[in-house]
């Protein structure tokens, strides 16, 4: 259940809530809870020791021929998201995700991504999954 602010919190009347944010790399806010790189190539202009990820789950993001044909273009974001999602129901990326749920059902969980856009990437597809397989 969303808060106020747009995040996630710990216990609600008794029920557990899960708390799955996204954040842009170039933000340099502090993370909440395990931190996780979801772009299959590293973000450009940062060092691996300036970015406060836990672990970088590069065969998560999108294809190559995906990213490419995307070039994120806002008019094709509802198509990118179909064909994403397809992408991640293949074997390899269907257990990463699983991974990412499990990491959610521990605690607060925040995806990391390189993208300007901020409402259109493949963190935001990835979250939606994840909450999808969480109970609400």
């Amino acid at each position: 259940m969303r808060d106020g602010d747009g995040e996630r919190s710990g216990q609600n009347r008794g029920r557990v809530t899960y708390r799955v944010d996204i954040q842009r790399v170039y933000d340099a806010l502090p993370v909440s809870g395990q931190a996780v790189l979801v772009d299959r190539v590293w973000p450009r202009g940062i060092k691996k020791e300036q970015l406060d990820a836990d672990i970088w789950l590069r065969e998560i993001g999108p294809s190559d021929a995906l990213r490419a044909w995307f070039g994120h273009r806002p008019e094709r974001w509802d198509e990118f998201r179909r064909r994403y999602r397809a992408e991640l129901t293949r074997p390899e990326q269907r257990q990463l995700v699983e991974q990412l749920v499990e990491l959610a059902r521990k605690g607060p969980l925040t995806l990391l991504y390189g993208a300007r856009d901020t409402q259109r990437n493949q963190a935001v597809v990835i979250r939606e999954l994840i909450e999808e397989q969480l109970p609400s």
